[in-house]
């Protein structure tokens, strides 16, 4: 058994895909790698591109796809007791990046017994647009210090209690995870798994893994660069889905009802529009252009928090709520 596998499930990478691999290659790390591809039936290049690059490739077909499954999967495959995901738009930045995963693997930041899975730093594209750039500012994946994650190490029915007494947010926040760019040690991926679910399976596997009296570690040293441009559709989508899933795991419900929804549109358009005119990189067309955007975009998260977190009871008794409910998670 190698020591350490890097897994990333592909669909038509692109160029992207193609600065991932070149990424990896430079990587210096001691001892074998072990690179492995699980592709869903990519038609431009990407399988033959990883072929190339050494990765070996496992193919299924795209309907074959699900978050938690497909990954489960790879990791079954891969021999490494160490094994590191990636996603195919995550390119790591500078030549440690493994090496760094490996190490909070091997030394624990705390200096306590061995975490179990681990995740990077993110940092948004160059050309990532100001109101997304500043979401990732803010998510727990961009802190500059390494911590460690867990409620009470070695013991599970400790744990348990102890996160029946926090409150949903403080929940979600003990959860932090991010498959974007992760690691878990095998041997406690096969006593937890991944949940075979189609959205939100990182948060849930972390969840799993704390409550069996886990650990899990955020590793500042291990940068990645990776962001979407914004789209106002699939930024509703993609929230209303996050949402619905940190209610059923968390009971997280952020924005509570169609008043908190109307009441919040007006600031938080108001902060978006502060903080492109905080940009200076832009132009005054651009400007506008953003303020637009963005005046949009604070309605449309307000609402798709709401409804996301309140679909869980709504889909039972609506006809109209289940429609919805399938368009919101086609795609995501």
């Amino acid at each position: 058994m190698t020591e350490l596998s890097v897994v990333v499930p592909t669909w038509n990478g692109g160029s992207r895909f193609v600065r991932l691999l070149e990424a990896l290659r430079e990587q210096d790390v001691a001892g074998p790698v072990e690179w492995l591809v699980i592709d869903s039936g990519s038609s431009d290049g990407t399988r033959e591109a990883a072929e190339r690059a050494g990765a070996r490739v496992i193919q299924i077909d795209q309907r074959e796809f699900q978050h938690g499954r497909t990954r489960n999967r790879a990791i079954a495959e891969a021999s490494g007791e160490i094994v590191l995901l990636l996603t195919q738009d995550a390119v790591p930045m500078g030549t440690g990046y493994l090496a760094a995963m490996l190490a909070i693997f091997q030394d624990a930041p705390d200096g306590g017994a061995p975490i179990d899975a681990a995740y990077a730093r993110q940092f948004p594209r160059p050309d990532c647009d100001p109101i997304l750039a500043e979401r990732l500012r803010r998510w727990s994946a961009s802190r500059d210090t390494s911590v460690v994650q867990e409620l009470v190490s070695g013991d599970a029915e400790a744990s348990r209690e102890r996160y029946g007494q926090l409150a949903p947010l403080e929940r979600l926040s003990s959860c932090a995870f991010d498959n974007v760019a992760s690691g878990v040690r095998r041997s406690s991926w096969e006593s937890n798994p991944y949940p075979e679910v189609p959205f939100g399976e990182d948060v849930a596997f972390a969840k799993q893994v704390l409550l069996a009296g886990g650990r899990i570690g955020f590793c500042a040293q291990a940068r990645v660069e990776h962001s979407h441009a914004l789209e106002l559709k699939r930024e509703f989508k993609r929230l209303y889905c996050d949402h619905r899933n940190l209610h059923s795991l968390f009971g997280v419900h952020t924005v509570p009802t169609w008043s908190h929804v109307w009441r919040g549109w007006k600031p938080q358009s108001q902060f978006y529009a502060e903080l492109i005119d905080a940009q200076p990189q832009l132009s005054l067309r651009e400007r506008k252009r953003w303020k637009r955007i963005g005046h949009w975009h604070a309605l449309f998260e307000a609402a798709a928090q709401f409804l996301g977190a309140r679909s869980w009871w709504k889909v039972e008794g609506s006809w109209f709520w289940r429609r919805f409910d399938r368009w919101a998670r086609r795609g995501v």
